[in-house]
C-alpha cells in the first residue's frame, strides 16, 4: 500500500502549521521551500486542505494559511482522507456474489488501519518536533 506524495506533504505541511503561534499564518511559498517543491504543486494540496475544512487562507500581503479545526482533533486520517479520498484500498475485481471472503478480509484490515490513523493525532507529532528542537537548542 502506497499514499500519493501529496499526502506526504499534505501532512508535513499541517504539521509545520500546528506549530504555528495563534494567529499566525505562513505563505506557500514559504512552505513550499521547506518542503523543495514547487509552490503551484504545495498550493493545489493545500486547495484540498482548505477544502475539507483543515486549514483556512488569509489573502493580501500578510495573508497566508493557518489550521482551522482545533488543532487537538486533527488526525492522520483526516488528512490523508482530505487528500486522498475515502474509497477502498482494494477492490474484489472478480464478478462474482457478494461474500467475497477475500474482500471482507482486506475491508476489515484497512478499516483497522483507518481507526488506528484516526487514533493519532498530528498535534502529538508537531509538540513532539518542538521538544526535539528545545533540546537542540539547550543542549
Amino acid at each position: 500500500m502506497k499514499y500519493s506524495k501529496a499526502t506526504n506533504y499534505a501532512l508535513h505541511s499541517m504539521v509545520y502549521l500546528l506549530t504555528l503561534p495563534k494567529g499566525r499564518t505562513v505563505g506557500v511559498q514559504s512552505l513550499a521551500e521547506m518542503q523543495n517543491l514547487s509552490s503551484t504543486y504545495l498550493s493545489k494540496i493545500l486547495t484540498k486542505l482548505a477544502k475539507g475544512g483543515l486549514i483556512e487562507s488569509t489573502p493580501g500581503v500578510k495573508g497566508g494559511y493557518k489550521v482551522s479545526k482545533p488543532k487537538a482533533e486533527i488526525s492522520f486520517l483526516d488528512v490523508i482522507q482530505t487528500v486522498e479520498g475515502e474509497s477502498n484500498l482494494f477492490n474484489c475485481s472478480l464478478d462474482h456474489n457478494e461474500d467475497c471472503l477475500i474482500e471482507s478480509v482486506m475491508i476489515e484490515a484497512e478499516q483497522n488501519m483507518k481507526d488506528d490513523l484516526a487514533g493519532k493525532f498530528l498535534i502529538d507529532i508537531a509538540e513532539k518536533m518542538e521538544q526535539d528542537c528545545d533540546h537542540k537548542v539547550e543542549g
